[in-house]
């Protein structure tokens, strides 16, 4: 696969799709296989995780989603990156913390060895 085949608006459509499906279903693995190692993600509480505090927070049942999905989604595409604002509408919690209702994402996903990857992000509360 070349640069075109794996970094499109289409490819970043769809893994935008399987981030989501991954998080509902709280699948670690995926989540694993999507996140690069050294991702900083800022949540809506000013708090910066990395992907391993991510992982274990879906591994530990503190991270529950009843239902997620996604609208007004932007996608550009620079170079071997692709830069996702996208709102998010979820229902779940986030340990004793209510996570219902919309969300601003901001992901950037980076290719590696013609893997999409999640290498930063942010999220507020609209």
């Amino acid at each position: 696969m070349n640069l075109t085949e794996c970094l499109s608006k289409d490819s970043i459509v769809k893994i935008e799709q399987e981030i989501l499906n991954a998080m509902q279903d709280c699948n670690v693995q995926k989540l694993d296989e999507l996140l690069y190692d050294e991702l900083l993600f800022n949540i809506p509480n000013g708090q910066t995780i990395t992907k391993s505090v991510d992982l274990e927070t879906y591994r530990s049942g503190n991270m529950l989603l009843s239902e997620i999905s996604s609208s007004e989604q932007e996608i550009n595409l620079i170079g071997d990156t692709a830069i996702v604002s996208v709102i998010i509408e979820m229902k779940g919690s986030y340990f004793d913390y209510s996570l219902d209702g919309k969300y601003k994402i901001l992901r950037v996903w980076k290719l590696f060895k013609n893997q999409l990857k999640v290498i930063a992000g942010s999220s507020i509360k609209i």
